[in-house]
């Protein structure tokens, strides 16, 4: 029976997720005759830790779904085993960036890639702690009966609905099962290796307080986040749409696209890929730094293996965490990161853009010593841009004034820092791509863990 992961990483209060999640699963389970082992790996502190417990307890048995709860120790458990096995150098150093001690976007999602090869997974469909599903729109007819587009007469709209649909297939053969098709038909022999929708609700990094109080500000900061060598006429639009998701129009109906998926429309929350992408390449294991797990839709998009674009986005939200004081500095500091990794990551990916194809050996498999070798590269960039990107975050904020200005006070204290760590997180990054093959192999000769 073919196996798949459905992960929530999470390191906050989400029982409410962690039950959607479960029933996303049994629905995925029920319509498509798969085995879906739910992975939670779960960061929280102590109190909301066993609060979980309490919740994956009580979750309903369903047929054909497994579910595994583990904590940093149970995790930190596997990686052992697996670093040890695979024979890879400097292994303190690997689990270091397979579970860092401080937050890492990319790090969490490696190893559910590496757990869900150890489970024997085709594929790892992921979701986050901070959203939640939509609804169907109601029907008009008064007794509406089960439809497999919506889940079955009123059920959430799940997205591993679309993404068991396509993953793994030709693209050719996945064609008749989409509303269109833009794929280049040279990719139709290619197996369709991601699946992903984006969101609705508030925008998935904190800035939409910085467009209220100065958009000129706004345009500033969030142009950060642009290639420096993008046109004028396209700078502009890639701002407005930056971190906006899909917007706030609710689902109305089913629309799937087969096509080369773009970064820009989909979100993490929302994503599947095959265990041909995350088997050669993992995520930056970057630190403090919101973004850095999209570089494998990068790899896809800029490779041509095919994709699915679909329209079941997921709903985001903010927690009240983010919202104080301390959460507030925390994000502004990954944010900075984040513009400070731009540089780099632009760099790799106008390599891999520019390699297309030549990405894939000749069975179709990513070339991840290539990917490497793009990284460590990348570390070449001048120090100097990103010393005057933190000059414009410094500028901005201090014009914004209040808690904006103490942020600024904060990064500034940390400059030199933040610009080392920037290019110190791609010589790392570099380094786990080189031990990711080792890494996942030994993955099916670890014996005797409690999942």
């Amino acid at each position: 029976m073919r196996r798949v992961c459905l992960t929530l990483p999470t390191n906050r209060a989400c029982s409410d997720t962690i039950r959607a999640v479960a029933e996303e699963a049994a629905y995925g389970a029920r319509r498509f005759g798969v085995e879906v082992h739910v992975l939670i790996l779960d960061s929280a502190e102590a109190s909301v830790l066993a609060a979980h417990r309490e919740t994956v307890g009580a979750l309903p048995s369903a047929p054909g779904v497994v579910v595994h709860h583990l904590d940093e120790t149970q995790q930190r458990t596997f990686l052992r085993e697996v670093i040890a096995r695979s024979g890879v150098a400097a292994p303190d150093r690997v689990l270091d960036l397979m579970l860092p001690s401080r937050v890492s976007y990319g790090a969490c999602t490696n190893r559910a890639f590496l757990i869900a090869e150890a489970l024997g997974c085709d594929s790892l469909h992921r979701r986050d702690s901070d959203s939640r599903y939509q609804s169907p729109p109601p029907s008009p007819s008064p007794s509406p009966s089960p439809s497999s587009e919506d889940g079955g007469g009123g059920e959430p709209v799940f997205p591993i609905h679309h993404e068991l649909t396509a993953l793994g297939r030709r693209a050719s053969d996945v064609a008749g099962l989409v509303s269109r098709s833009r794929l280049d038909p040279a990719c139709a022999d290619r197996p369709v290796s991601l699946v992903g929708g984006s969101f609705i609700g508030e925008m998935s990094v904190d800035v939409a307080e910085i467009r209220r109080l100065d958009p000129a500000v706004y345009e500033d900061v969030v142009g950060l986040s642009v290639p420096d060598d993008c046109p004028e006429i396209w700078r502009r639009h890639l701002i407005d749409e930056s971190f906006r998701g899909a917007g706030t129009a609710p689902f109305t109906g089913d629309r799937t696209t087969l096509t080369s998926v773009s970064p820009l429309r989909v979100d993490m929350c929302n994503i599947a890929f095959t265990r041909e992408v995350y088997g050669r390449v993992p995520l930056p294991p970057a630190t403090d730094t919101v973004g850095s797990d999209y570089f494998l839709i990068h790899v896809v998009q800029d490779a041509g293996l095919p994709g699915v674009l679909h329209n079941r986005h997921i709903v985001n939200f903010h927690t009240d965490e983010r919202r104080s004081d301390a959460g507030f500095l925390a994000y502004q500091r990954r944010l900075a990161k984040f513009f400070l990794a731009t540089p780099y990551l632009d760099a790799v990916y106008a390599r891999m853009a520019a390699a297309g194809a030549e990405l894939l050996d000749a069975e179709g498999r990513v070339r991840a010593s290539d990917v490497a070798g793009f990284v460590r590269d990348s570390t070449r960039v001048d120090r100097a841009r990103n010393a005057e990107r933190l000059d414009v975050v410094d500028r901005s904020y201090r014009k914004l004034g209040g808690r904006y200005a103490d942020a600024a006070d904060v990064l500034a204290a940390e400059r030199e820092r933040l610009l080392d760590e920037a290019r110190d997180d791609m010589e790392e990054f570099a380094l786990l791509i080189d031990a990711w093959g080792p890494l996942t192999r030994s993955t099916k000769s670890v014996k005797g863990i409690t999942w």
